[in-house]
């Protein structure tokens, strides 16, 4: 373990460290020495000022994505879970691998490689197999194999049952928000669920803002007819254009894309016009509401591999979404998709280009690292407590009640108050929190 630095944020006690991990865990064990080539592993621990000398209980959050680091803590309610979780634990805040201080992954680090094989053979090593494996490492070794609890958010409730597979003998408890992946996993029932809630979603978005059914049709048309340039250079299509629709299962999403349509036309009052020229405004909030984080595109279907499969990805959201006319660029009303990632975006998005050579490999690949193991979560014993969003626009809400009900000692709170980023406000971890302390689920850690 290296200490970087250790420091103050208004109400916060910060601390910055880092241990490498193997980049292949092929062989490999846990909390054992190991040899070859490895990664570094960022993580912070984080703990209220009052508490810094105190021996609280640890808890590990499981950051959402694919691809995402932790939040950078400003203050205790920087995320809504974190001013609750400050009150009893210590709270550690690792960079997943490829993502934030740790070993990045991006555009560069694909051309350094430069064989696509060599590419593909290196992304499968940034997955849930892997990932868990990295904090249980870290959980035997600096923390000298301290039980933890654990906070799943979105993908980290997928991290959360592949730790609760392999090694349930780490974990107090675990909670997640918006989070229990369907078990079997399989991306291509994901999409079956998720196109025909996007065109709920944008419905309800026209049926709030009855003046952007027009603004988007004039938006499309325009793009459709013209080449248009988005500051970073890449083009933007109907296609990026309707990839403002990822953005619909948070709040309060309408309004941010509404207002983004409120500044698209430059000429005369702003109403939707085909002959008006795009405002370079618009251009540029399309830009930062599409842009691809370096990871998070081109992982986004390889979540869903576990061991050997019968039969590749192949494009998942794509093939669904072909089977769905509704969502064609030329269709009206013009139908926003949700979180879906498409073959086109490698080859359109300069970010994302540098990742084509090895994504077309993967596509076709069917031997995966184990992320499930379906015995061990039926006869788990950790408490899991779940927080279930029955809107959620990502996650299925009725697949993850399905799993929960496979999963042993797991308890849920479902409720359609909180869109999928429900555990980012101030409420919904205190109310698991306390639900879990009433079931005496945490009576060990006090």
């Amino acid at each position: 373990m290296t200490l970087l630095a250790q420091y103050y944020v208004p109400g916060l006690h910060v601390e910055d460290h880092a241990i490498d991990v193997p980049l292949d865990w092929t062989g490999k064990q846990p909390g054992e020495a190991f040899d070859g080539e490895s990664l570094r592993l960022f993580y912070r621990v984080v703990t209220s000022p009052e508490h810094v000398h105190d021996d609280l209980p640890l808890l590990i959050y499981l950051q959402g994505g694919p691809g995402g680091e932790s939040p950078r803590p400003w203050g205790p309610s920087s995320d809504g879970w974190m001013e609750e979780a400050l009150k009893h634990f210590r709270i550690v805040l690792p960079d997943q691998r490829g993502t934030g201080r740790s070993n990045h992954v991006d555009g560069i680090v694909m051309r350094r490689i430069g064989d696509p094989q060599a590419q593909a053979a290196y992304l499968k090593h940034f997955l849930a197999d892997s990932i868990v494996k990295d904090f249980e490492h870290l959980r035997r070794t600096v923390f000298c194999g301290r039980q933890w609890v654990t906070l799943g958010q979105s993908y980290g409730g997928f991290l959360t049952l592949t730790y609760l597979s392999f090694f349930p003998e780490g974990v107090i408890a675990s909670f997640t928000g918006g989070g229990i992946p369907h078990v079997p996993a399989n991306a291509t029932e994901v999409y079956q669920h998720t196109f025909p809630r996007m065109v709920k979603k944008t419905t309800q978005f026209y049926e709030r803002y009855p003046q952007d059914v027009e603004r988007a049709a004039a938006v499309a048309d325009i793009l459709a007819n013209n080449e248009v340039i988005l500051p970073g250079g890449d083009q933007l299509t109907v296609e990026r254009f309707q990839m403002l629709g990822s953005d619909f299962g948070m709040k309060p999403s309408f309004e941010r894309v509404h207002w983004i349509l409120d500044s698209a036309f430059l000429d005369g009052d702003g109403s939707a016009s085909k002959e008006s020229p795009l405002s370079e405004e618009f251009l540029s909030r399309v830009e930062g509401a599409t842009s691809s984080r370096p990871l998070y595109w081109p992982l986004q279907e390889f979540i869903y591999c576990d061991g050997e499969m019968d039969e590749p990805i192949r494009w998942a959201a794509q093939r669904v979404r072909d089977t769905k006319p509704e969502f064609a660029p030329d269709a009206r009303p013009l139908m926003f998709t949700g979180e879906a990632m498409f073959p086109w975006m490698f080859d359109k998005e300069k970010a994302l280009r540098p990742f084509k050579p090895a994504m077309d490999i993967l596509m076709e690949d069917t031997s995966w690292g184990r992320i499930y193991d379906e015995d061990q979560l039926a006869r788990n014993e950790v408490p899991l407590q779940a927080g279930v969003y029955f809107d959620d626009l990502y996650v299925d809400s009725g697949m993850q009640l399905d799993t929960l009900s496979r999963v042993g000692n797991s308890h849920y709170l479902t409720t359609n108050e909180f869109e999928h980023d429900g555990l980012h406000g101030a409420v919904m971890f205190k109310r698991l929190y306390n639900e879990a302390l009433n079931r005496g689920d945490l009576e060990s850690l006090f």
